[in-house]
């Protein structure tokens, strides 16, 4: 069982360093929650990282705390890495697996999602790839994140038809403002499959907390024009909705 919110950890190593994300996740589990969720490519993105910095925070912060009996972590692969390394090929699953485990200072990953889809390589190669790692004790659980939902079931009919362990969440693009696509073309994948669903950027990245209001407001943060977006009428009418 895992708490019903969960901490995402993209910005660790971006906007907040090792010692705000401490604060953080000490307070996040203090408050009695337990799902932490990252990925090997955060925060790749931000001037002078390379890659892996939040699962190297979340592995300092394990290590010190002493808390990885209490919290169930949650990483994804399949971004790219630079210097051709991405994809979901069972070579780079196991070289990447390995990289995660080092990095996050464990022995095993609670919940190993595929990032992206690869469309290049079969689904009966990254299944069996990821079944093989369970079998190794070094993940638990998969699921799937900006998959469309043909692949996560021709994925789970593979593994099915194959007594392999299949995807059994997805982690999709899903708020107050951005519905139609879960609503339309997941939902009954979602009820079908029995998948558990850890919705990001679940407050429009910040929009939906009714901090930003105005253009001036994106320049608070980093992070603050990819919030831009929305900022118009109907962004207005849901906030205002929202009290």
């Amino acid at each position: 069982m895992v708490s019903p919110l969960t901490l995402g950890g993209n910005v660790f190593g971006w906007t907040l360093d090792e010692k705000k994300s401490f604060d953080i996740l000490d307070a996040f589990v203090h408050m009695g929650f337990n799902f932490i969720d990252t990925a090997d490519t955060y925060s790749r993105w931000a001037p002078g990282n390379h890659g892996g910095e939040s699962e190297m925070i979340i592995g300092k912060w394990l290590k010190k705390s002493g808390k990885r009996t209490d919290v169930f972590i949650a990483t994804k692969l399949g971004g790219d890495m630079g210097d051709g390394k991405k994809g979901l090929s069972a070579k780079y699953i196991k070289q990447e697996v390995e990289a995660s485990l080092k990095r996050l200072q464990t022995d095993h990953i609670d919940l190993y999602q595929s990032h992206y889809d690869d469309p290049e390589t079969p689904v009966s190669e990254t299944m069996t790839a990821f079944n093989e790692l369970i079998k190794e004790g070094k993940v638990r659980y998969i699921g799937a994140s900006n998959f469309s939902a043909e692949r996560i079931r021709e994925s789970n009919d593979f593994a099915r038809e194959n007594n392999l362990q299949p995807y059994i969440s997805l982690q999709p693009l899903y708020n107050l403002y951005d519905r139609q696509k879960f609503e339309k073309q997941y939902l009954k994948l979602v009820t079908d499959e029995g998948l558990g669903v850890i919705p990001y950027y679940s407050l429009a990245s910040g929009f939906l907390s009714g901090k930003y209001r105005s253009e001036a407001d994106l320049g608070k943060i980093a992070r603050g024009q990819g919030i831009k977006k929305y900022l118009n009428q109907r962004g207005v009418r849901i906030l205002a909705g929202m009290g």
